[in-house]
């Protein structure tokens, strides 16, 4: 019974690591689908004001 509130403290910290790394990950999902949208929009930009 002794081991409980290390085991608890130890889910806890377990917890926060894991909430830290899909926050991360969805930052890192959400700024690269805007990089590539910032690119695609770029490329129909330049391709309307080519010389033809």
């Amino acid at each position: 019974m002794t081991d409980e509130p290390e085991d608890t403290a130890a889910a806890a910290k377990h917890e926060k690591w894991l909430e830290k790394g899909v926050a991360l990950r969805a930052f890192f999902y959400i700024f690269g689908t805007h990089l590539v949208a910032g690119f695609v929009w770029l490329l129909f930009y330049l391709g309307q004001h080519a010389q033809k």
